[in-house]
């Protein structure tokens, strides 16, 4: 059965930034896209780079290693449609934020679905 765990303060990640947290086995970027959280998985798929460590700008998530790019809404990769990163199902609680876990690990979301004009929805 799936519960809600805290993994960050709110004041923890303020708008426009992210950070890292370990869930369980994964490693999980979170970020706050002007007050909407976000959760990705945590390691980059170019060299294992930690995203959460990245600069957010906007919605995009850039890793610190080599400068892939991230749609934190879809977990799309800015550049390669076929380049995912799993989607975490969080929200903000009582001045935490909260991460969907099951059996010790985060809960994975759907793949986000083109929309008609290229974009995605989340």
């Amino acid at each position: 059965m799936a519960e809600w765990l805290p993994i960050a303060a709110v004041s923890e990640c303020p708008p426009g930034t992210s950070l890292e947290r370990v869930v369980g086995e994964r490693i999980v970027a979170l970020a706050n896209v002007d007050g909407d959280w976000h959760a990705i998985d945590g390691l980059c798929p170019h060299q294992g780079g930690p995203l959460g460590t990245g600069k957010l700008c906007g919605a995009l998530l850039t890793c610190p290693w080599h400068g892939w790019q991230f749609d934190m809404p879809s977990g799309r990769h800015r550049l390669s449609a076929t380049v995912n990163q799993p989607r975490f199902d969080v929200r903000e609680a009582e001045g935490s934020v909260l991460i969907r876990v099951e059996g010790g690990s985060p809960v994975e979301l759907p793949p986000a679905s083109p929309t008609p004009s290229g974009g995605t929805t989340a």
